[in-house]
């Protein structure tokens, strides 16, 4: 996938990952359209702000008739509720399924005639190392991150036949806003951007932007013993 020349959607463009995103896109010569639920919080010179709210398919409809002519979507918008699965709110857990499975799922079925018009386009899915593996306070978000990973696999082999190279980022904790809260080794958004960008155009599907991703990664072979070991 060659960015330069490309016309790139970036869900969720206006904070955080997507706005390093939307602005190194724009760096490498792609048009970009920065789409956010207000897209008056957006304020990325060059970018074409767009409203769109990944959890109303109205709003992905009209997005997608909006924005035109594209050939990389990039499905970066997130949600982190830190409900549990057993006890925690059914609204929260839906909402992180709204927005992790169903919301990317809803703007690819949107953007894909427009992706099947070039002779080559691609899709990057904000996954993270919580597809993988879970952990206590996580485990709402990672069973949505883990359906987005199913989802990946899945359109992946869909939309072959169109040339749509869809690829999916797993990362561990970045510094941004989402996670704030939490006290733990966290990655520079900005060079999480440089090598997802980087992995999309050498043609990579599965991109690890960090070591702990790497980890967990080596481990799904050893099963649910090696990923969960017991405690002493």
């Amino acid at each position: 996938m060659q960015i330069a020349g490309s016309t790139a959607l970036v869900t969720g463009a206006n904070r955080g990952l997507g706005r390093h995103f939307a602005e190194q896109l724009l760096e490498r010569g792609a048009t970009v359209y920065a789409a956010a639920r207000n897209p008056a919080s957006v304020d990325i010179p060059g970018a074409i702000p767009v409203q769109l709210d990944v959890t109303d398919r109205g709003s992905i409809a009209a997005a997608a008739e909006l924005a035109r002519n594209v050939s990389l979507l990039i499905n970066n918008a997130g949600s982190f509720t830190g409900v549990s699965l057993v006890d925690g709110d059914r609204s929260d857990i839906e909402l992180e399924m709204n927005t992790h499975y169903y919301g990317p799922l809803d703007v690819i079925r949107a953007f894909a005639p427009q992706l099947a018009k070039h002779d080559s386009s691609a899709i990057l899915n904000v996954l993270s190392v919580l597809s993988w593996v879970t952990f206590p306070g996580y485990t709402g978000y990672s069973a949505a991150k883990s359906a987005a990973w199913s989802l990946s696999n899945g359109v992946r082999l869909e939309l072959a036949s169109q040339n749509t190279q869809v690829s999916a980022l797993h990362v561990g904790f970045m510094d941004t806003e989402m996670v704030s809260h939490v006290d733990a080794p966290k990655s520079d958004p900005a060079a999480v951007a440089r090598l997802a960008l980087n992995g999309l155009e050498a043609g990579d599907l599965e991109i690890l932007a960090d070591e702990l991703s790497g980890t967990v990664r080596a481990n799904l072979a050893g099963g649910v013993a090696t990923l969960y070991p017991p405690s002493a």
